[in-house]
């Protein structure tokens, strides 16, 4: 990856730093079918390996 290529290439002189820089607000719901806010939880979900829908609320809800 970018890593190895660059201490690779500078003879393990330089090493990349990355910083957080900031938050955005987004303005849709991640309830609403279609919008890019549930699109992108359903893609992270996916990622991680999690159910894709998202989980109903009865999957929460105490029964006791």
């Amino acid at each position: 990856g970018f890593t190895g290529d660059l201490r690779a290439a500078t003879g393990g002189q330089a090493f990349p730093q990355c910083v957080f820089d900031h938050w955005q607000s987004m303005q849709t719901d991640v309830l609403e079918k279609g919008s890019k806010t549930q699109e992108i939880v359903l893609n992270v979900r996916k990622r991680k390996g999690l159910k894709v829908e998202m989980p109903a609320f009865d999957d929460f809800y105490d029964k006791l």
